[in-house]
């Protein structure tokens, strides 16, 4: 019978199209397990994991992004069953032929079909990633006619051979075929029968084999076939926000078993109060159907327990070995004698309860704890073991002992409120799609430990197994999350729901069972999740049944429905304001923790305001966190037609329908280099924070689990950007959650301090790891903080000395020039206002300027809102397409070392009304004012008078452009890295330099990028040292800095990166006001209103300088500050 319903679901032109059918699922596919690892021993088991741990910083190291990750993708597969003996991978290259859709498909299952035309491919991998299909990039909408549950007749088929040889030493054991993923659905055959049918792109499908099969040691090669169709109507419950990949891009793996078999097991552990021992329960499920145990009742009681025949011939036994101890001096431990815990067989079937497996329970004294601070694991291991007391069968995983439970208003790990400092991650690799590398997700955990992160949301479906393994090592809280998303549902009003169909129901049901039981013994697990974006309906509400009712040991997540619904034991929302955040902490009647499960969405030049909400999150009790969103840009490598490769995103590969750049919202680049943003992530998760208020300098540790006794406090002093003083700061252990106060004139640096004549000093406080860790070596930084300290004397207004510099003055119909023969000279056009000229010793430095400036090249979010967006409302009032037009160019005062130019604009737009008057078409009114000393000095008092009609403004300031030989450049401000007003926590004062081409930021899509904040003085300067020093002068706050070879309208011009042209010169921006770039949010203005630029009058003053070597920056700034 098995046959034949084989024969008729797997053959695709039979009319009936099971791949549309949401009824049928699965045929022939095992019920989901633990990841099996058949090993021999159990000294093998505990060989595999000693070698399996020995995972660190250096593994990162390893990690590729370009073409070379498909061999090693192919390495990795292999790497991953080494020494296990009853496991093989089947990866490699296998031949593959993509058929239009299934009915078009040849019938190449069979071992006598010719395959010797076709092409290969690796496997594992995503075809569209080798030159088959496109790829397609959606957000919400799916890339196919919502029409549940039919799909495109267009649906790319993918026919995949290979062939493989059962080893000798397989003999008399049962075989199983092991997919660990593949996108959408698949039919497979072995040696031409029907093997079996799945879906769910995200979790394993396994098939016994064993009949089907040509004996073990023979010389006859097994042919496997595999078809995959790209649309199904599972497709319809995996609409999540990223590309969309077909294929099979997760090992296939062989397993050989011996005839009884550990099916499954579960590990528990319950701790005691004082959390000084465990209780430990592992529930073992055996598969006995190949041999004859049933089990007796006796006859006429129907409530008897009945005799379980099994136990009178098999042991099942289960040890647990301390892991951590085996890397402690001795190269080649005994691992064996590390056991700490035997278990004991204490219950068998329990028909009652309906567990068809068997209990083994023990007791661990003084459990090393497992949390993210310290991921102490253990090593589990499960026998079956024969009458004589032979290994059978030997399974094994590492687990660790952690407790997790709830409070009011809290979520508790081992009695704790955490903190989770988390992000959510797509499996996403540039060159492979979904394939994923052991080195490439080590180099995620690294960079992720490395920024303060403490947690993970697999979004939006289970990921590879290893992923969980490497989080358990290095220490990582997960949300797991079921791979069910039905966003573009949302967009369609006339077709029913999936989470309220029964005909759903299975599927949705089939994808969390799997999940669970796939992933159930993972330490880092805190938290399963019903999926995202689903709406919410009665599915779900036995989706949470199920769960609940299977693991009691840990919380429940689902934002869908309003994140409050009673499917979700965490308030989990998107993108909630911090405002609203709050008030739902002080809701009185709302017990459960908030936990952010998306927020700060980092798209392009993004992450603004997330100090906003780490302040909240660290001041209100029943705040706990969030996860970012997200961690990797998701562009993919694409070949250009001149053989480079770049960055591709939505829309690249011709697809349709698709989400342009929507995909690229990571605080990484592809190739996991950081960007900006994510000092700044780094900086607001930092565990240990320091402050100083009135006086006291305040250490606090946030740590819940650990003492800064593997940390040293390094200080440094910093008068006007030069190093006062610096040193180890000697504190005492700080235990968690505890802090340690010390007046500031106590410490070290106040002696530096008192007898500096700086007029501003800032201390800057260094936390770094004493030691190495797994995830970083020692020295690295874990926490940094600035402290600005006391003023000591006040400045008074400074007055340039020219006396001793005469200047001549000329003045002609069209232009004004003013100079000092010997070092420089300007010319001004008359007509427009600006610098034609300023030569600095016959050098030409600044060829055009100065102009007002209050655009900016749009960011992502400055578009967010369609017409309630900035960008929107700024081209509505046409500050994009402005003209300054002169209104007046006057010598207002002239003298031997001192000229005065006084100009008047009107910013009109350049598609004005011709019948307007100037006055009515104005947007703004700019005077300004030149005072030119025979020092060569320039002031520049600026008086901007905007509409008070206009809404915020990107930016006010000015703009200049400089010859292009003028690359160097020193500031004293905010830095190294880019930083705007809203985005400048982590970024400290200090004195920096960099040449121009490294300012600038390569985000994937152009937008206004390569800022620095809080900026006082700054140099351009050529190679021979000749160039141009600005400051803020005369009472006005420090600046906005900006400067470029990509000008603003060059910016707003390219789509991507590598699409931009360098211009002829250097476009300098210094900002008076400029505008945050927010970050809550893309979709809406979201920039918070302390960082809006309102259009109102404004006044600053700038100071400009020719420079000549060896004269500094530093030192006509200090000349500058005048003491009282």
């Amino acid at each position: 019978m098995g046959s034949l319903v084989g024969q008729l679901a797997l053959t695709p032109k039979n009319g009936h199209k099971i791949w549309e059918d949401p009824s049928f699922i699965k045929w022939r596919k095992r019920d989901a397990h633990v990841p099996m690892h058949c090993h021999e021993s159990i000294e093998g088991s505990l060989k595999y994991w000693y070698e399996r741990n020995k995972v660190s910083i250096l593994v990162s190291k390893e990690a590729v992004w370009d073409d070379d990750a498909v061999l090693k993708a192919i390495d990795c597969a292999a790497y991953w069953v080494k020494n296990l003996p009853f496991v093989k991978s089947l990866s490699g290259d296998w031949k593959f032929f993509l058929a239009p859709n299934p009915t078009d498909a040849p019938e190449f299952y069979d071992s006598s079909f010719q395959d010797s035309t076709w092409n290969t491919i690796p496997v594992p991998s995503s075809w569209q990633m080798h030159g088959f299909d496109k790829p397609i990039y959606t957000n919400v909408v799916y890339p196919f006619p919502l029409t549940p549950p039919k799909v495109p007749e267009d649906n790319p088929t993918g026919c995949y051979r290979t062939y493989f040889f059962l080893p000798k030493e397989w003999e008399g054991r049962r075989i199983f075929l092991h997919f660990e993923a593949v996108d959408s659905a698949f039919f497979t055959w072995v040696n031409g029968h029907p093997t079996g049918y799945s879906q769910d792109s995200r979790l394993p499908a396994e098939f016994e084999i064993t009949d089907l099969c040509y004996p073990c040691g023979s010389d006859k090669k097994n042919c496997l076939a595999v078809q995959v169709m790209r649309w199904s109507d599972g497709s319809y419950l995996e609409d999540q926000d990223h590309w969309w990949l077909s294929g099979i891009h997760r090992d296939v793996l062989l397993l050989a078993k011996p005839k009884v078999i550990i099916a499954d097991y579960f590990f528990k552990s319950s701790l005691a109060e004082d959390f000084s021992s465990a209780d430990i329960q592992v529930e073992v499920k055996i598969d006995k159907s190949e041999i004859n145990t049933e089990s007796s009742a006796e006859s006429g009681n129907f409530f008897k327990i009945s005799e379980d025949k099994f136990i009178e011939n098999f042991t099942i036994e289960a040890e647990i070995f301390d892991s951590e101890s085996w890397y402690i001096g001795n190269e080649h431990p005994n691992l064996q004698s590390t056991n700490v815990a035997h278990l004991e067989l204490i219950n068998s079937v329990d028909y009652y309860l309906g567990f068809m497996g068997y209990q083994l329970k023990g007791k661990l004294q003084m459990p090393k704890l497992w949390t993210a601070e310290h991921p102490n694991l253990y090593t589990l291991v499960v026998t079956l073991k024969d009458a004589s007391g032979n290994i059978v069968d030997c399974e094994s995983c590492q687990v660790g002992i952690r407790q997790i439970s709830k409070a009011p208003k809290q979520l508790l790990v081992n009695g704790q409120p955490v903190k989770i400092r988390g992000v959510n991650r797509h499996e996403h690799h540039p060159r492979l799609g979904k394939t994923n590398l052991e080195s490439c997700m080590v180099q995620d955990l690294v960079v992720m430990k490395q920024n303060n992160m403490n947690a993970v949301r697999n979004s939006h479906y289970p990921q590879h197994p290893r992923w969980y393994e490497l989080c358990d090592l290095f220490g990582m809280y997960m949300i797991d999350e079921a791979n069910i998303e039905t966003h573009g549902f949302h967009l369609s009003s006339n077709v029913r729901h999936p989470t309220n169909e029964p005909i759903w129901a299975a599927s949705m049901l089939d994808r969390v069972i799997g999940m669970v039981d796939r992933d159930k013994n993972h330490t880092c697990i805190i938290s399963w999740s019903l999926g995202n974006e689903s709406s919410y309906g009665p599915n779900h509400a036995a989706l949470a049944g199920w769960i609940r009712g299977k693991d009691s040991t840990r919380v429940l997540h689902y934002e869908g429905g309003g994140a409050r619904t009673s499917s979700t034991d965490i308030v989990c929302p998107m993108y909630m304001r911090v405002w609203d955040m709050v008030k739902i902490a002080q809701d009185q009647d709302e017990l459960r923790p908030l936990i952010l499960c998306e927020y700060s969405h980092s798209m392009g030049n993004s992450t603004g305001n997330i100090q906003e909400y780490w302040e909240a999150i660290d001041s209100t009790f029943g705040l706990q966190g969030g996860f970012i969103w997200e961690w990797v840009d998701q562009a993919l490598l694409k070949e250009s037609s001149d053989g480079a490769k770049h960055w591709a995103y939505g829309g690249d590969f011709g697809d349709i329908p698709n989400d342009l750049n929507f995909c690229l919202n990571g605080l990484v680049w592809p190739d996991r280099s950081p960007h900006p943003a994510l000092h700044e992530v780094k900086f607001v998760y930092q565990p240990i924070k320091i402050s100083l208020t009135e006086g006291i300098v305040k250490v606090t540790n946030t740590h819940f689990f650990s003492t800064t006794q593997d940390v040293a406090f390094h200080w440094v002093v910093h008068g006007d950007g030069s190093e006062l003083g610096s040193g180890i700061l000697s504190l005492p252990i700080i235990e968690p959650q505890k802090s340690y106060d010390m007046n500031w004139e106590t410490g070290p640096w106040y002696d530096p301090w008192c007898t500096s004549d700086a007029t501003e000093s800032f201390l800057t406080i260094t936390v770094k790891l004493l030691s190495s860790t797994r995830w970083a070596e020692a020295g690295h930084i874990v926490s940094s903080a600035q402290i600005e300290l006391p003023v000591k004397q006040n400045i008074v207004p400074h007055i340039i000395d020219s006396n001793q510099h005469a200047l001549f003055t000329e003045v002609l119909d069209d232009s004004i020039e003013v100079g000092n023969s010997k070092h420089w000279g300007i010319k001004f056009n008359k007509q427009t206002g600006l610098i034609e000229s300023w030569k600095v010793d016959g050098v030409l430095v600044m060829n055009k300027g100065i102009q007002p400036c209050f655009w900016r090249a749009p960011t992502d979010n400055d578009k967010g809102g369609d017409t309630e967006s900035y960008l929107f409302k700024w081209k509505l009032a046409k500050l994009n397409n402005l003209s300054f037009v002169i209104e007046s160019c006057t010598v207002v005062d002239v003298s031997n070392n001192l000229v005065k130019i006084a100009m008047t604009y009107r910013g009109i737009p350049n598609d004005a009304d011709k019948n307007s008057s100037q006055s009515e078409a104005c947007l703004f009114k700019v005077d300004l004012l030149y005072s030119i000393y025979g020092s060569g000095d320039v002031v520049l008092e600026c008086n901007v008078k905007p509409n008070s009609d206009l809404p915020p403004l990107p930016r006010v300031g000015i703009e200049f452009h400089l010859d292009k030989s003028l690359d160097q450049i020193k500031w004293y401000g905010r830095g190294p890295f880019e930083c705007y007003p809203d985005r400048k926590a982590a970024a400290h004062v200090g004195l920096y330099e960099q040449d121009v081409c490294s300012l600038h930021v390569p985000y994937i899509f152009p937008v206004e990028c390569a800022g620095r904040t809080d900026v006082r003085w700054v140099t351009f300067q050529n190679k021979n040292g000749r160039g141009i020093y600005a400051s803020t002068y005369g009472g006005s706050p420090p600046m906005q800095l900006n400067a470029s070879y990509y000008g603003t309208a060059e910016l707003e011009r390219a789509t991507h990166n590598e699409k931009l042209v360098k211009g002829e010169d250097i476009e300098v921006h210094l900002d008076h006001k400029h505008m945050g770039i927010g970050g809550d949010d893309s979709w809406s203005p979201c920039v918070h209103e302390k960082y809006l630029v309102p259009a109102v009058p404004y006044s600053f003053t700038v100071r400009l300088s020719p420079l000549i070597a060896p004269t500094t920056g530093q030192s006509i700034y200090r000349s500058q500050l005048q003491k009282k």
